[in-house]
């Protein structure tokens, strides 16, 4: 990674319309704070910005459900999300809010300056509109029937179940979810912004530019975009809540929240710069000197890739003024117990709730999910991997370690460091171990790979604990004391290396060991030095440096996860729609059901749920596109039996003309599974 004077580190802004959870905590906001630290502990200058998102049309829904106002909504979740973040230790330089004045003249100036470069297209198109409210609906104001999967309560911008991209125009049967009622189509005029127009820039940029920067994942959702080919993105829309069009045309009409939200990022470093006598544009616009640009890295997850690869970016160049991002290290997605997480559901871990429940434990929270981090793929959090990594790694080799090498001390020579002897070839393997780990966690964490710097700092720690078991102090106290002072000097000194190392990993815990060693807190220049501690430093008062687990308190946890799944089942029977009207026999003998055998499965691009399929039906070999990407792996479910309804009329998906419907079976969690035959059936046989 190329070394930079100055830094600025966003991390993607939650919506205020929730508390926190593990998810977002892995996604974005632990690989974030562990880089900034590190960061500074590398006298970089650093501005590290968040706040909340708080012009997502999920807040209005919200606020008309409960009956309050939008601003209510994003007062209670924006107070508590900044005291979740503050509790846990996030480092945020500031946490800011994208209903402030500020955010919003500066978003109007960004599109002011875009719209007065003309780039903006002006389009008139037919939006539906509610009558009874007199207003237009954004996307997700509108609920239908999926016309891919016939799901009804598909959004007007994307059915959730199949996962094919939509426009209101797409669904049967559409309502408003304002007033219930069918919605009229109206003309409205929007502005969009071509992205189309800028595809070469980005080829050039991102995929030339970027190949061997941007993480394989990041990279290929982009190359995937860009290859499908970029359409114009309104930047405006018909809603009530959010930043005002600052053109007098416009009058009700307001910023797309994907043009106002990353602006968030600059009107929250230009907030901290007043606040604190800063220069906010050297951390956001070109310099004279390029080589003082300022090193823009987002760390989001993966559902956001697109806007900050593509979309943000090309606000920015279209600008002009601005620096691009470096690197946008996003992450996966974070499973918890064999499940998607899910906030509708409560099947989640609220950090608010852990917080309390184990109070004193953020690093043990930030440990594990560091140690499991969705960095290229999917990845789960369970409960009991929880306690088996804080009690087998954390207690039993870190804590452990420490509290021997420490309790010795006090035990032998009143707590204070020894001069060590003569090295031994196996002291001297063991500094130069310690010298060489630096340069590797270093190494990692400049190129987003947490988990493997995190091993590698545990591997400090495994090593202490290895010199300890090895030397035997305990045994070599009575036969040969100098001898023991070397070895508990030697383990001091690493101990006070892992007090240097922890700080970007585990800040608290850093803290509490530097206070047991006595120890001011160091740079990483520091680390590898084999003489932190003098001889006759004194050392402080030896603590536990963590606790275990208990079963009671997971079991706790697992129950709390439990009960929310039996409220969720009675809350998906109570409000199940009942059985609908009987049908005459000759209504289903029409269609034509097939068992068929999937031959071939890949990923639609652009689209998180579909997948395109082709199947043998025994009539012929066709192409189906099926939203269940969510739930299987292409390459999982070759040679599967389905069950196929094949005289469903052909539609156009994504560009792929799908001939045909599979049958999932869907259960209150809205897991998919295949309904198919038990035993081989030849493919053609007719499902009766």
């Amino acid at each position: 990674m190329k070394d930079f004077k100055r830094y600025t580190i966003t991390s993607a802004l939650p919506y205020a319309n929730g508390p926190l959870h593990i998810g977002h905590l892995a996604g974005a906001y632990i690989p974030a704070d562990i880089f900034v630290r590190f960061l500074r502990m590398n006298n970089k200058e650093v501005a590290f910005v968040c706040g909340s998102d708080e012009h997502g049309a999920a807040i209005t829904i919200k606020a008309k459900k409960e009956g309050i106002t939008p601003q209510q909504i994003i007062d209670k979740y924006n107070a508590q999300i900044k005291e979740s973040f503050e509790q846990f230790g996030i480092s945020f330089d500031i946490y800011h809010r994208t209903s402030s004045k500020i955010h919003h003249e500066l978003s109007q100036e960004f599109f002011l300056n875009l719209y007065d470069k003309g780039e903006f297209v002006e389009k008139y198109s037919e939006q539906y509109y509610d009558e009874e409210y007199h207003q237009f609906l954004a996307d997700r104001y509108i609920v239908g029937t999926c016309p891919n999967c016939h799901n009804e309560g598909a959004y007007g911008d994307q059915c959730e179940k199949c996962g094919t991209s939509l426009s209101p125009t797409d669904l049967i049967n559409p309502k408003s979810t304002l007033s219930g009622k069918t919605p009229v189509l109206r003309e409205t005029k929007h502005w969009y912004l071509p992205l189309d127009k800028y595809q070469a820039w980005l080829e050039k940029w991102l995929l030339e530019g970027k190949k061997d920067i941007l993480k394989s994942n990041v990279y290929g959702q982009c190359s995937s975009w860009l290859k499908s080919g970029l359409q114009a993105r309104s930047m405006t829309r018909d809603l009530d809540w959010g930043v005002d069009v600052p053109l007098e045309e416009a009058k009700g009409k307001k910023l797309y929240v994907w043009l106002d939200a990353p602006i968030g990022y600059i009107s929250a470093t230009k907030q901290w710069a007043l606040d604190t006598g800063k220069d906010w544009e050297k951390y956001w616009k070109k310099q004279e000197n390029p080589a003082d640009d300022a090193c823009l890295i987002h760390f989001i997850g993966k559902d956001n890739i697109v806007f900050h690869c593509i979309i943000f970016p090309s606000i920015l160049h279209a600008h002009g003024e601005y620096v691009l991002p470096e690197n946008i290290p996003a992450n996966e997605f974070l499973n918890l117990e064999g499940d998607k997480l899910s906030t509708s559901r409560n099947h989640a871990v609220w950090l608010h709730e852990y917080l309390a429940d184990f109070p004193g434990k953020q690093d043990e929270l930030r440990y594990v999910l560091t140690s499991i981090l969705p960095e290229t793929s999917d990845s789960e959090f369970t409960w009991k991997d929880f306690q088996a990594r804080v009690n087998n790694e954390l207690v039993a080799i870190f804590g452990n370690f420490i509290n021997r090498v420490l309790v010795l001390s006090h035990k032998y020579f009143d707590g204070k460091v020894k001069a060590a002897g003569e090295l031994s070839d196996k002291d001297k393997l063991v500094l130069s171990e310690l010298e060489r780990y630096p340069k590797t966690i270093s190494s990692s964490l400049s190129q987003y790979r947490f988990r493997e710097a995190l091993a590698h700092f545990m591997n400090v720690a495994r090593l202490g604990n290895k010199y300890l078991a090895d030397e035997e102090p305990w045994k070599l106290i009575k036969t040969d004391e100098d001898r023991v002072k070397t070895v508990l000097n030697i383990g001091l000194q690493i101990a006070a290396n892992l007090a240097v190392l922890a700080q970007p990993f585990l800040p608290h815990t850093a803290e509490k060991l530097f206070q047991m060693l006595n120890f001011q807190d160091r740079d990483w220049t520091a680390a590898g030095n084999p003489n932190l501690l003098e001889n006759d430093h004194q050392l402080g008062e030896v603590q536990l440096l963590f606790e275990k687990i208990a079963d009671e308190q997971i079991d706790a946890q697992l129950a709390k996860l439990a009960q929310a799944k039996v409220d969720n089942a009675k809350t998906q029977t109570s409000t199940a729609e009942p059985a609908k009207a009987n049908i005459a026999f000759d209504q289903f003998t029409p269609l034509d059901i097939r068992v068929g055998k999937i031959l071939t499965a890949e990923k639609v691009a652009k689209t998180k749920k579909l997948l395109k399929l082709t199947i043998d039906t025994g009539i012929d070999q066709r192409t189906v596109v099926s939203g269940i990407a969510e739930f299987f792996n292409p390459e999982d479910i070759i040679g599967r039996q389905v069950s196929i309804l094949v005289n469903l009329e052909p539609r156009e998906i994504k560009g792929i003309l799908s001939q045909g419907m599979i049958l999932m079976a869907e259960d209150a969690d809205g897991r998919l599974d295949f309904v198919a035959p038990q035993s081989n059936i030849q493919p053609g046989s007719v499902v009766r």
